[in-house]
């Protein structure tokens, strides 16, 4: 009787998941390549008057040299100062008088651009874009400029915020070889040693066509669309660069990493990082699900235990990062005032070890699949959103549809795959674990 009764709750869970999957709504798009090698995606919602011009260039931190950090995050700023035919500091002021907003940002694999403007704008975006496609103004003044706002830039996250330097630190311990040992932000040091030369060589090698997606989402036609994209990028010359990529491969991790980091803080942290698959990997959306069941939510494991029950952290949480090579599973507690750091590794690696022997309820694996699902309705509920998706799916899947289908692979995760993710991952020898500690009790 038990045995029926295990198998019909399986069947009801099993039922709800896939009805909640069935409610996602789908999202129509087409995509094409221009002779010069630009991939363009268009969707069209019709559902607000604006439109979302965005463009992804396929470079980030990864694909720098390892003498020369932070050149991506550089350029996510140097691509705002105009072009020859945008002059300096009318880039954004161009955007705003329409009646639209405008942002970028870096990350390990990837710089993204984007324009959020009335619909009736759309022409205005794609011009935006080609011009910072085409011909950005690389020039000594416009270094400078930018060499002194990404320093303060630097000081302000790395050194006047607490905890700051946390993801810095991380992988820096947990990377030897792969690119994935620098972050985005780079070194200041090195921003300063670069020539104007080098300034336009990443430039010209990085930021062509056939490295960047321009993903359009919002109030459009389709056909009109493409007269722009046509009117504004087919021109544009292919680079004729070859595009490095890492070949490197990181080792495998065989022992602990430890150490301790003085920082401007009040309360000691705990730090712990795991390497974890790619992003796309059967392995990754195990991952990615324990994380969530480990942070998410008042009732996760993290929180409920270590914080509520037994107090000896403030704060704790888990997140797995997203990246095209195998990335990392941070999980991190702020300490109880009166508890010892190693107590809260200890409580921190105790629910670990719950999920290695004990594995999860079928509630606990409900909760988590809700959780994802309202994540992905999360990001894709703006024009932005799902533009970014879009071109996401088309880089590092090179497959766009998976923002209609990508849910399922979540869904299909079982609880065991979530244990066995627990039990290979999450070992000593493939972590890093960081005492973050007040300067003040330096010896």
């Amino acid at each position: 009787m038990r045995h029926k009764q295990s198998c019909f709750f399986s069947f009801v869970l099993l039922f709800i998941a896939f009805t909640a999957f069935s409610q996602v709504p789908k999202i129509n798009f087409s995509e094409y390549d221009l002779p010069n090698g630009l991939h363009v995606i268009l969707h069209k919602d019709v559902s607000t008057p604006i439109v979302a011009v965005t463009m992804l260039y396929h470079v980030g931190s990864k694909n720098e040299d390892s003498t020369r950090t932070g050149f991506a995050h550089f350029f996510e700023h140097l691509m705002f100062e105009g072009s020859d035919n945008i002059k300096r500091g009318e880039y954004m002021k161009i955007v705003q008088n329409a009646g639209g907003e405008l942002n970028a940002n870096t990350t390990f694999d990837r710089t993204f651009f984007y324009e959020i403007l009335p619909s009736n704008q759309l022409e205005l975006g794609l011009w935006l874009e080609s011009e910072r496609l085409m011909h950005a103004k690389i020039d000594s003044e416009g270094v400078e400029t930018q060499r002194k706002v990404v320093k303060e830039e630097l000081k302000e996250r790395n050194e006047n915020t607490p905890y700051g330097s946390v993801i810095n630190e991380v992988f820096a311990h947990a990377y030897k070889v792969y690119p994935y040992r620098w972050t985005p932000t780079g070194s200041d040091a090195y921003i300063n040693k670069a020539t104007l030369q080098e300034f336009r060589d990443f430039y010209k090698t990085f930021y062509v066509p056939q490295n960047a997606t321009l993903s359009i989402s919002g109030d459009i036609d389709i056909d009109e669309a493409k007269k722009f994209v046509a009117k504004y990028f087919t021109d544009i010359p292919k680079g004729t660069r070859p595009i490095p990529r890492p070949t490197v491969v990181e080792p495998p991790q065989t022992k602990e990493v430890t150490d301790t980091i003085y920082d401007n803080i009040q309360l000691p942290a705990v730090i712990e990082a795991y390497h974890i698959p790619a992003e796309g990997t059967k392995d990754f959306y195990a991952v990615k699900m324990l994380t969530t069941l480990l942070s998410e939510g008042k009732s996760s494991l993290l929180l409920k235990n270590v914080v509520d029950k037994e107090q000896k952290a403030v704060f704790a949480g888990a997140f797995s990062l997203s990246t095209e090579a195998p990335g990392l599973a941070i999980m991190f507690g702020i300490v109880s005032m009166g508890v010892q750091p190693k107590d809260l590794e200890n409580a921190m690696d105790a629910q670990f070890d719950s999920v290695k022997v004990n594995g999860i309820t079928n509630e606990q694996l409900e909760k988590v699949r809700n959780q994802i699902e309202n994540e992905f309705v999360n990001k894709d509920a703006t024009n932005a959103g799902i533009a970014e998706s879009l071109a996401n799916y088309h880089v590092y899947f090179g497959n766009t549809d998976l923002i209609n289908t990508e849910i399922k692979r979540y869904m299909d995760v079982s609880r065991e795959d979530i244990q066995n993710a627990a039990k290979k991952y999450l070992t000593k020898q493939n972590s890093v674990v960081l005492y973050y500690l007040p300067k003040s009790q330096i010896k």
